[in-house]
């Protein structure tokens, strides 16, 4: 699973996040950056208003009647979702040992490599390295 420190950088390199059912994420508070939530439509969804997006807990007793602004949240996104926004740069992900390297295919065609300890993080790098380069163009 990410960190919630990669999660950060991603989301401040541009990567936006329309919450969906499945897709999981933190509340950096202290005391809670360990628990991960998962939006379910069951019990923890989006409600969409005028002054915006908040994640609602509607499911539980501890939580229930109780959201969050959504811009206060971190998404985790999955390795699949990290691997749908790479996009056509995504060529491999190949197992090394201890990690897993993700390559991709330059705008000059040129191969990079991002690895890390865990497949998703090593997309997360490489999806990292992409909007840092989208930034720059």
């Amino acid at each position: 699973m990410l960190t919630i420190d990669l999660a950060r950088r991603l989301r401040t390199a541009g990567l936006t996040w329309t919450p969906s059912a499945g897709d999981r994420f933190v509340l950096p508070v202290a005391g809670m950056e360990e628990e991960v939530f998962v939006i379910s439509d069951l019990t923890v969804d989006v409600h969409h208003f005028k002054t915006g997006d908040v994640i609602g807990f509607n499911g539980t007793t501890e939580w229930a009647l109780d959201s969050v602004e959504q811009d206060k949240a971190v998404w985790l996104p999955r390795e699949d979702q990290l691997r749908h926004l790479l996009g056509d740069a995504f060529v491999t992900l190949e197992q090394l040992d201890g990690g897993y390297a993700v390559s991709l295919r330059l705008a000059d065609g040129s191969l990079e490599r991002h690895a890390d300890i865990e497949a998703e993080r090593a997309y997360a790098r490489a999806l990292l390295a992409t909007l840092s380069q989208d930034a720059r163009d």
